[in-house]
């Protein structure tokens, strides 16, 4: 175990790869995490930040707070300042830079996708639980405390046996087919497509509500199959997804489906789901991710109907952060708690979830899909 492990008790120096939208969710979480969340948190430093050219790394360092800047993430994971590395790279990146961590003791909260391919998520895990380092993957969405309170209406029988799970996740960030072509369109620097970025949040949370899941068999198609260059020079192939469907098993044997598009006009973050059993269903759309919805067979016919849950102080840990129900948390906030979890688990010597572990069983299940698509045959999640 590193030495980082073994001295849990002492302030963590924060290293931050990367300055996007991520990047700065992980800066803001670190700085909030124990304000809001309190003194089960340990002290933190926001050490030193990474990103390229170097003059964009002393800007961004000076406005999330970091006390020092490099242009070199290998100069990051290696210092000696530096406890907690947090990448929030492109997914092509995120291999390398987690094993290198790993190697150097690091604890490391990396953003989903793990890798670019299931074989690298497995290294990255084994190599994780070997170094005895504390990881977290950022699949926020299962922290929400609406979410949690579902999981725990499931569990108490609120709508009896489960029977059928149905989810979709849909944005347009991909459906104008005259949007310049990215990384996000190659196989080399993305990976998977719509699944590795939006459907792998849906397989978390379907596997938070109802359990691992056994089987799958799936389609999938690029809907724009090229794209125009920045440079108007002509236009360049889409190599992924654009949108996958699933009809899948649980271990439970639990049957439902996982649908997930990045082309879909008027979707923003439509992160949705139902659970089906014998005495009702739960509903959530994470574009009103403080609500729930709840049909429970009970009463005279003529008065049933679905019932708003508003999140609110009595789902913890809503009220840490506001003590007034209906007042909304965000997806910032849910940061936040994904960050107070890891951190307190590096203290307290203990996994956080979800961590590489988890993270590459929810992966094994997207990457199914892609194999199910390509070959068109049911695929075992124990055959992968």
């Amino acid at each position: 175990m590193s030495e980082t492990t073994k001295q849990s008790s002492k302030t963590l120096g924060i290293g931050l790869i990367g300055t996007g939208f991520m990047g700065k969710t992980h800066a803001l979480a670190y700085r909030t995490a124990k304000a809001v969340m309190g003194e089960g948190v340990p002290d933190i430093k926001l050490a030193l930040l990474c990103d390229t050219p170097a003059d964009q790394a002393e800007r961004m360092a000076n406005q999330l707070g970091f006390e020092k800047a490099t242009d070199r993430w290998q100069d990051l994971v290696s210092s000696p300042d530096v406890d907690v590395v947090s990448i929030t790279t492109p997914n092509k990146f995120h291999f390398e830079m987690a094993l290198e961590a790993i190697r150097a003791g690091k604890h490391v909260y990396c953003e989903k996708p793990l890798a670019l391919t299931l074989e690298q998520a497995l290294e990255m895990k084994n190599a994780a639980e070997k170094a005895g380092v504390r990881t977290m993957v950022g699949y926020n969405y299962i922290k929400n405390p609406i979410f949690a309170h579902a999981c725990q209406l499931i569990g108490a029988g609120a709508i009896g046996r489960i029977v059928h799970f149905r989810g979709w996740v849909d944005e347009d960030y991909q459906a104008n087919p005259d949007l310049h072509w990215t990384w996000r369109s190659t196989l080399a620097d993305a990976g998977l497509g719509t699944l590795g970025d939006l459907g792998c949040h849906l397989v978390s949370m379907a596997c938070g509500l109802v359990g691992p899941v056994e089987s799958l068999i799936a389609e999938m198609q690029t809907v724009h199959e090229t794209r125009p260059l920045p440079d108007g020079s002509g236009k360049a192939a889409v190599e992924n997804e654009d949108t996958a469907t699933a009809l899948i098993r649980f271990e439970s044997g639990v049957h439902g489906s996982l649908s997930t598009s990045r082309s879909a006009w008027g979707r923003k973050n439509r992160l949705a789901w139902e659970v089906h059993g014998t005495k009702g269903m739960i509903c959530f759309d994470q574009e009103r991710m403080n609500e729930l919805q709840l049909y429970q067979n009970e009463g005279p016919v003529s008065e049933q109907g679905f019932k708003t849950i508003l999140a609110g102080p009595a789902h913890a840990p809503y009220g840490n952060f506001c003590p007034a129900p209906g007042h909304q948390l965000g997806f910032n906030d849910l940061k936040v708690i994904e960050a107070a979890t890891f951190l307190t688990a590096i203290a307290e010597d203990r996994e956080a979830s979800p961590n590489f572990a988890d993270a590459y069983a929810f992966e094994k299940v997207i990457h199914a899909v892609a194999q199910s698509a390509r070959t068109e045959k049911r695929i075992r999640l124990s055959d992968l």
